[in-house]
This record gives C-alpha cells, structure tokens and sequence, in this order.
C-alpha cells in the first residue's frame, strides 16, 4: 500500500495535519455553543440541536470503506478540507440573516460530513504513512496537535469574537466576522498538508478492491475479541466528558445569579487559549512519551483517572463561585494591556487540561489496537464512530439536565458518569507492552 518511507518527514506533517482534523471539529461542536449562547439561543435548545452535529461522526463507519477502497487517503483529506473552508466562509456571512440559526446548523451539519470524512482520511493516513513503533511514538505529538486546534478555537478564536463584540457592539457582525476568518485559516491549513504531507500512498489497485466490500469490512470489527466489552467502553468512557463540554461555556459565561461565573468571552479565550494550552501541550506530549516508554497496561488506569479526577475542580467553582482576580498591566511601546483574569477558574482549566492532554493519550492509544489488523482504516473508523454516539447522546440531554439540577449538581452529576467508564476499563485485555518503542 506504501512506497518506502525513507522520505517521510513525520515532523513536518503531522502537527498541523491533526490540527486540521480537530480545528472544524472544535467549531462545529463547541465554538458553535457559545456563538449560539451570545446570539439569544437557550441551553436547551443549544444542547439539544448542537449534539446533533456529532451525528456524522457517529455514523461515518458508514462510509469509510468507501474511503479506504477508492482513492488515496491523501487526497480525501485535501479535498474535505476545501469544502469544510468554504462552509465556514458561508457560515459567516449566513450569521446577519433573520433565519441564522437554522440556515448555520444545516451548513455546520454538512460540514460536519467532510469533517468526519477528514477523520478518516487523516487517521487512515497516519496508519500507514508511519512504521508502527513511530506511530506510539507520534501518539503525543498528534493528540497534541489535535487538542491543540480545539484549544485554538476555545481559546483565541474565542478572544477574537470576543474582542469584535466589544469592539462593534454587535454581536452578530462580531461572530458572522470571525467565522469568516475561521474559514480563511482552514484554507491555510489545506495549502499547508497539500505541500507538506507526503506522497507515499498509492491507490488501491482494482483486484484489492474487487476482494473487499463494504460488508466484509464492516462485519470483521465486529469478530473482534472481547467486541461487546470493547464497545461498552467506547461508549461509555466519555459520558461524563460529553456533558461536562456541552455546559462548560454556558457555566463560564453565565451570570452568577443563575449560577455561572460570569467571565465575558474573552476571558473564556484567554483562559483557554494561553493557559489552558501549554498545559494541554505538556500533558499530551508526557502521556505520548509515557505509553512509548513503558507500554499501555501499565498507564493505562492511572491515565484515565488523571484524566476525569480534574472535574471536581469545576464542581468546586459551581458550588463557590469564587470571584478572586488576578490584574496584569503591560505597558509596552506602542499599547497598554490591562487584563484581570478569575484565578481560579485559571488554575483548574490547567490542571483539567493537563490531565486531559495526559489521560486522553491512553484512550486513543487503545483505539488504534482496537483497529490493528486488515482495514485497519475502516476498524478504527468505527470505533471513532462508538466514541461519537457516546458524545451525541448525553449530550442532547445534557442542557435539560442542568436545568434540572443547576451548575452545581450538574458537575457532580458529570463525575459520578465517568465511573462506569474506568470500572470496565479494569476488564479490557490487551499486549502488556502495547504502544511502546522497541529500541
């Protein structure tokens, strides 16, 4: 399937190949909750009609042996990533129409079929552009990167609304230009994988395509091991994360008499997009170097912890509400910045963000043993599709449940769905030193 990969820059492609995949996916998914927050939409139906929009992502085992049978993965990627530029560029100026909200959910929803089909592509990619110790290895760099672009759209995509909604005092113009400029980014980013990604795949030849089906494909994962345990874990490993991202930005940004923090947009931003990041970078790059050291069995538990303990940080602010600032003054050459930050919701994104990079690593280090073997592409594309419903689901529900229970008891609610989750963990059997570099 591969010429040789002696010519193959990891370095070079890798980063900003999975900062492509997570860039739309953040938008869709979580910039879209609080662009629809500051536009006048409820919780409600914010949770409800946005978790709709992983739906691709569910069902995209669907067609990614499509994918996997026709063409080459390089130029799925290339081509998804065009279209999912040109959406957003439609987003924005669909933003100051009266029927916004309906007329963007439809455009994010097509999006979110290239996007999905990115996934596929990038992922099957990235199977077989590298040699498998190099992918243990890369795990870091990759989930990194990734995590890095939903942080970029968390965060600085976030502080620039923010920044245009104080600036014109008006919020529709404020978000209709910043997905315009979410747009021209992801057209960055396609010019980039195009001169940077390599060219070592080759289309599948017609006898390879005439032995495989959609129906052999799709019906081997399900032959797998331990399959039934397999996905119950898949789907339930993120039930308490699913909720907890649907509400976190309307905890944050709502008034403290309904029981948020109050923080303005750029706050979110600046929280997320300086801080938030460079503990999310670190505890991704450690948990990478960790299973490439060690192997899975033996960070595998302590991963999934550190990943889900941090969420008791945010039941602590929803039960507190601690107001404390922390002011900077910068007085540089040409502009003054004057910024105060809630440090405490600062020191608990650091730290859930550093148990996220860390723990999350483990998680899709599974996934690609789940996925080892023939149409390795496709297996893993399913299991992704699992780990999609898993966050559609809960997620539909998870505005009305906070409704019900309010921030504070929502967040308990959050942390207590994690459990079932890390007790299955306990039963997965897999290689002892899966995932690490052979030196």
């Amino acid at each position: 399937m591969t010429n040789s990969k002696t010519k193959n820059k990891p370095w070079f492609w890798i980063p900003l190949l999975n900062f492509a995949s997570g860039f739309p996916y953040v938008i869709i998914i979580s910039v879209s909750v609080l662009m629809y927050k500051n536009l006048g939409i409820n919780n409600e139906d914010i949770g409800f009609y946005t978790s709709w929009l992983y739906l691709p992502w569910v069902i995209k085992p669907l067609w990614s042996p499509f994918i996997d049978l026709h063409g080459t993965k390089r130029n799925w990627f290339l081509s998804m990533q065009l279209f999912i530029s040109i959406a957003f560029l439609i987003v924005g100026f669909i933003i100051p129409t009266s029927n916004f909200f309906i007329l963007s959910l439809a455009i994010f929803w097509v999006a979110a079929f290239a996007s999905a089909s990115n996934d596929v592509a990038s992922d099957g990619f990235y199977m077989l552009a590298l040699e498998k110790e190099q992918q243990s290895f890369f795990l870091g760099i990759r989930s990194t990167f990734y995590r890095a672009s939903m942080l970029t759209g968390n965060g600085l995509i976030i502080l620039l609304a923010g920044y245009l909604e104080h600036q014109y005092g008006d919020n529709q113009k404020a978000w209709s230009y910043t997905m315009i400029f979410v747009g021209l980014v992801m057209i960055f980013l396609t010019i980039y994988n195009y001169f940077a990604t390599p060219k070592t795949e080759l289309p599948i030849a017609v006898g390879e395509t005439e032995e495989k089906n959609f129906a052999t494909v799709f019906a081997s994962f399900f032959k797998k091991k331990q399959i039934g345990l397999i996905l119950a874990f898949i789907l339930l490993f993120r039930l308490g994360e699913s909720q907890l991202l649907k509400m976190l930005t309307p905890f944050l940004v709502d008034k403290t008499n309904v029981g948020g923090l109050g923080l303005a947009t750029e706050d979110v931003g600046i929280i997320y997009g300086t801080f938030g990041l460079i503990a999310l970078t670190i505890g991704g790059i450690l948990g990478g170097i960790a299973i490439s050291k060690q192997g899975l069995t033996k960070w595998f538990l302590p991963m999934i912890l550190i990943m889900h303990i941090p969420i008791i940080g945010f039941i602590l602010l929803s039960h507190f509400q601690p107001e404390y600032l922390i002011y900077i003054h910068l007085d540089l050459k040409y502009f003054v910045i004057d910024y105060a930050f809630n440090a405490y919701a600062c020191v608990v994104v650091i730290i859930e963000q550093f148990g996220y990079g860390f723990g999350f690593a483990a998680f899709m280090m599974y996934l690609i043993y789940v996925a080892e073997g023939e149409s390795k592409t496709s297996h893993y594309s399913i299991a992704t599709g699992f780990m999609a419903l898993g966050m559609m689901l809960p997620g539909m529900l998870s505005g009305y449940i906070q409704q019900y229970l309010g921030y504070g008891n929502f967040f308990i609610w959050v942390f207590l769905a994690t459990i079932p989750g890390i007790i299955l963990s306990r039963f997965l059997i897999f290689p002892k030193d899966f995932g690490k570099k052979v030196d």
